[in-house]
């Protein structure tokens, strides 16, 4: 964890930075071949930070291109795995020198609060960025048991050119979890980071070179999804796309390797995740503090966020109380002050999408605005299934809340959605513990605690929250790689072959 400076200090470190716009291919920044560029700005004051180019076609197909030249040369996947496993150390080793910049210049293209920039964010996407070069040379392939006349070895290789889509929630940390195992297997990048928040990724791209990562391997083409991810997406030359947005974004990509070269897709979508209090909850100022971390951290802009928070009817009220208690602590400002926990949300579109949802219901807690911008921590109660607060993903600080009686209608209830990415499940019982771990569809359980894991677990969801693939963890390794059979004949004779 870094150290927290104080607002006087990140106001001065964000007053000396000079964020890059350009594209950055071939190991260097490169306008869009169009000239244009779109303004990235500020989302809490509205100023502008820079210009950045706005990729199209033209400019994915000459990323692609240099990226496959690189692939095919062997500059990185030739490489032996301790070179490759040292360059990337020494990458985590300038995001920590430069850490404060970093988080500051994530803070003002996101309106994410700077001490979850410089306490989550930054820490842990440089803790995996080295998980993942030290895994490098520790994962051994297989051989097979075949007969005494053959020798069949299992082997992995880097599948190619890797399309990279990232979200405007967490730019830098997404980007480890792709680059990471993408980086470590051998394969080349071309990294399209959400048109919102690009200027951390460029910022770690031009590490990456001073890293010795060589020109080509780690690309970045800016721009909108449709001008540049779309691109990328049907591109014959991508082998496989990683993805994390919304899921209805999610299903072009699956649509765009339909329509080109069935190339791999790997989704990490939507999610509408509860947090299920059972009566026998030992402790309900400890769970309360984890339902507000989970409901309101990073305003909420968390595809894992607690958005549902089901709860057995008779310890509601006292769990309400308690929520209200740990709310106080989040106080709502300029996302630059340590002392704020509630920051800007991303855009003024996303602002009105967010506070459209507060009419859905009474407010029971919270439900203020500010400046078109800031939405302050809400909870709404007696939130029925049939509501779009219960079914939406809101994507902000709104925490729905519905109780029940039995055990069976909270399964019943937190499984009542098309999402399964996340749950959270709060009891004093090993076995209720055990069974609401196994019977909630959700591809990350935790039990009496908010999280994700770490970097060592997987990461992803079930039904319509994931695809083809998992985040984080050395399962992650597997989708950045093709499996290979390479049979070897050792007989005297040809008739002494066998199966």
């Amino acid at each position: 964890m870094h150290d927290l400076l104080t607002a006087e200090e990140y106001a001065a470190i964000a007053g000396g930075i000079s964020p890059a716009g350009n594209a950055f291919i071939d190991g260097a920044f490169r306008p869009a071949a169009s000239g244009k560029t779109f303004p990235t700005v500020n989302p809490a004051t509205g100023e502008k930070l820079a210009d950045v180019a706005a990729c199209g076609a033209e400019d994915v197909d000459f990323a692609v291109a240099k990226a496959k030249d690189a692939f095919e040369d062997g500059r990185w996947r030739g490489l032996a795995p301790a070179e490759r496993k040292a360059a990337l150390l020494r990458l985590a080793k300038l995001m920590e020198r430069n850490c404060h910049e970093l988080a500051v210049l994530e803070s003002l293209d996101s309106g994410k609060p700077i001490r979850e920039c410089e306490t989550v964010d930054v820490p842990d996407t440089i803790h995996t960025i080295r998980w993942h070069a030290e895994l490098i040379d520790k994962i051994y392939d297989h051989t097979a048991p075949v007969a005494p006349s053959a020798m069949a070895l299992v082997v992995r290789e880097p599948i190619g050119v890797v399309g990279l889509v990232l979200p405007w929630n967490f730019p830098l940390l997404m980007l480890a979890w792709k680059i990471g195992p993408a980086l470590a297997a051998g394969c080349s990048v071309v990294v399209k980071p959400a048109e919102q928040t690009s200027l951390s990724t460029l910022r770690v791209a031009e590490l990456a070179i001073e890293a010795g990562i060589p020109a080509g391997i780690l690309n970045v083409v800016t721009g909108t999804g449709k001008d540049a991810g779309e691109p990328l997406g049907l591109h014959m030359d991508v082998a496989m796309v990683s993805f994390t947005g919304s899921t209805l974004t999610g299903r072009r990509f699956l649509r765009y390797a339909a329509d080109s070269n069935l190339k791999r897709v790997v989704l990490e979508c939507g999610g509408k995740n509860p947090a299920v209090v059972l009566a026998d909850a030992e402790d309900l100022d400890l769970v309360a503090e984890h339902v507000v971390n989970g409901a309101f951290w990073n305003m909420g802009e968390n595809c894992s966020a607690t958005s549902r928070l089901i709860v057995q009817a008779p310890v509601k009220d006292e769990l309400m109380k308690r929520v209200a208690a740990h709310m106080r602590d989040w106080k709502m400002g300029d996302p630059l002050d340590p002392e704020n926990r509630v920051g800007a949300l991303v855009s003024r579109d996303h602002f009105e999408k967010v506070k459209s949802y507060l009419g859905e219901g009474k407010a029971a807690l919270g439900g203020g605005t500010e400046g078109d911008i800031f939405v302050e921590p809400t909870v709404i109660d007696g939130v029925e299934p049939e509501s779009r607060l219960f079914r939406e993903e809101v994507f902000g600080p709104v925490l729905a809340v519905t109780t029940f009686e039995t055990l069976a209608e909270a399964v019943a209830l937190a499984n009542d959605t098309p999402y399964g990415l996340a749950a959270s499940v709060y009891t004093g019982s090993l076995r209720n513990a055990i069974r609401l771990a196994r019977e909630i569809r959700a591809g990350v359980v935790t039990v009496n605690c908010f999280g994700e894991g770490d970097v060592t677990t997987p990461f992803g969801g079930y039904k319509e929250s994931g695809f083809g693939g998992r985040d984080k963890s050395v399962f992650a390794h597997d989708q950045y790689t093709e499996l290979k059979t390479i049979w070897i004949d050792v007989s005297d004779r040809p008739d002494e072959f066998v199966r």
